[in-house]
Formats: C-alpha cells, sequence, structure tokens
C-alpha cells in the first residue's frame, strides 16, 4: 500500500514524488515512456530561476536521482484503469500490475500532436518524420532537413540542428514566430536556417521512408522539397481518457483544476500539463507537483487522524 501513487515522472510528477517524499510518505511514481517528459528533450534550459543553464535531460536526471536518493519506487508502466472503493482505496491498474494507494496525482503531461496530411503518412515516423530534433536529429548530420512549426519547440530544434546540419528550412503557417524573441533572434542570424513563411505542408512523400514534403505556398501552388527528414513541432495534446470516470475534462481533453491542483473527486490530484492552466512551463509545472503534493499529505494526515 502507497501513500501517494504518482502517474507521469516529468517536472510536475517528480517534483511531486520529492515533496510527499519529505512529508515522510511512501511514494510509486509510474511512467509509461521515458523519465523526465517534455523538458528532457530539449537542449537548453535558460529560464529557470537560479539556473543559468542546463539542458532539459540532466534537469529531469537530477530531479530522479533527488527522488530515487529519498526512497521513491518508480515503475517504467503505462497507466490503463483507474479505481476507488468504498474505502476510499485507489487502485491503478497498469499493463502488468495493480497498486494501491491513499492518494492519486496525475502528472501525464502531453504528447506531440501529430500533423495530419492528406495521405495520412502516420507509416514514416521514424523513418524521415520526426517529432524530437534532440533524439533523431544527429543521424542527419551535413545533410539538409527540415522543421515545421512556430513556437518556441521549433525555433530551439532548428537552432539545435542548425549547429551541425547543412541547412534547416523552417516552414510556418504565417509571416511570424510565436517564440521567445531570443529564439527568434538567433534563428535569424543563422546562415543555415532559411524560413519558409506562410506555407502549409500538406503531405509526406516516400514509399520506406522520406523523400520529399509537399507543400502549400503562400500562393496556393502546390510544390514539392526534397529532403531526407522532417522535424514536426506543431504542439501538444493530453491523454487523460484514462481518467475521465474521476475528473472533469475541458473540450480539449485538460483535466479542469484550480491553483489547489484538486479535482472533482475527493483524493485525487492533478499536476502540470496535463491540466487547464494558462501558462504551461516547467516552472509551473514544478509549481503544480509542490501544491498537490502538499494537499494530497494534507489529505492523507487527515485520514490517520
Amino acid at each position: 500500500m502507497y501513500d501517494v501513487i504518482v502517474i507521469g515522472a516529468g517536472a510536475a510528477g517528480m517534483t511531486s514524488a520529492l515533496y510527499a517524499l519529505r512529508n515522510n510518505k511512501k511514494v510509486l511514481v509510474l511512467e509509461s515512456e521515458s523519465l523526465g517528459g517534455q523538458i528532457a528533450m530539449s537542449p537548453r534550459l535558460e529560464n529557470y530561476p537560479s539556473i543559468r543553464l542546463i539542458s532539459g535531460e540532466e534537469f529531469a536526471d537530477n530531479l530522479y536521482n533527488q527522488i530515487t536518493d529519498l526512497g521513491a519506487d518508480l515503475e517504467i508502466e503505462k497507466v490503463v484503469k483507474l479505481e476507488k472503493g468504498e474505502d476510499k482505496i485507489f487502485t491503478v491498474h497498469t499493463e502488468y500490475n495493480t497498486y494501491q494507494s491513499k492518494t492519486v496525482i496525475i502528472a501525464a503531461g502531453v504528447k506531440h500532436k501529430h500533423l495530419r496530411t492528406k495521405s495520412e503518412r502516420d507509416d514514416l515516423v521514424g523513418k524521415g518524420v520526426y517529432y524530437c530534433a534532440l533524439c533523431d536529429g544527429p543521424f542527419y548530420k551535413d545533410r539538409e532537413v527540415a522543421v515545421i512549426g512556430d513556437a518556441n519547440t521549433a525555433l530551439q530544434y532548428s537552432l539545435l540542428l542548425a549547429g551541425y546540419c547543412k541547412k534547416v528550412y523552417i516552414y510556418t503557417l504565417f509571416d511570424k514566430f510565436f517564440g521567445d524573441k531570443a529564439h527568434v533572434k538567433a534563428l535569424l542570424s543563422k546562415d543555415n536556417i532559411e524560413w519558409r513563411p506562410n506555407t502549409s505542408v500538406v503531405d509526406f512523400i516516400g514509399e520506406d521512408e522520406l523523400t520529399a514534403i509537399e507543400y502549400k505556398d503562400a500562393d496556393g501552388e502546390i510544390k514539392r522539397h526534397e529532403l531526407p527528414a522532417v522535424f514536426v513541432a506543431i504542439g501538444q495534446v493530453p491523454d487523460n481518457k484514462v481518467f475521465e470516470e474521476f475528473v472533469e475534462l475541458d473540450k480539449m481533453g485538460y483535466i479542469v483544476s484550480d491553483e489547489n491542483c484538486m479535482t472533482k473527486t475527493e483524493g485525487l490530484y492533478v499536476a502540470g500539463d496535463c491540466r487547464t492552466k494558462a501558462v504551461r512551463q516547467v516552472v509551473t509545472a514544478v509549481a503544480d507537483g509542490g501544491i498537490a503534493a502538499t494537499n494530497a499529505c494534507l489529505y492523507i494526515d487527515s485520514l490517520d487522524a
């Protein structure tokens, strides 16, 4: 029996575990994919208070070491079902095991939004179409690649790729970027980055691997650009359906919660990017983690009183 089960090992989830552990609670963290969440894929984290510069991977590793040193259990298992009994105990089912706890904190984060093309070429994902430049970009050293997107992730991907790729083309729907001014300035200063505004990528071309993309230019003309790889950074979407019986979801699928990180179910909390909020940054995810865990610990103490 655990005091707290945290679903998700991103910045919000691991901070939740940290605060619960420091309150002397027994904690299990369940993660379906890889540790660190979205921030682990960022090559540079420069806006976290007191840390001038750190990679997202190192930031996530530090959090992981912090919670494991304090005794957290962590399993790489996907949660498939959540239950709550009349005794107020939660049962969390994964693909392999079943766990019980007094409280649950959902910190499941978000997933990459896939670009829908006219031929629905999801079969080229991992074969020239990618959603993480940090993971797959090095395979295309000294070659030409493209990035699709106009916000911070796309800007960061483009700058990262420009460090070792021959040339980077960045395709945006509009004639402006929606990221930090510092990133925009750095991108526009790179000789090997070419910006193609007012364009819409409509298809991926290739048999067993990507050979080209098709895009619609500002005049509405369909053109083809031959290249071996494209990195898509068009946003994220939540994956909260497994929890819908116990939480309220908004029209986008995010869990409805205020700054107390409470859900409509007593003892069930939410933290990080998977909840309704105005700002989704690592610093707000960490704040959520601390708030959710503190409230979860107060709830547990009230049960034991």
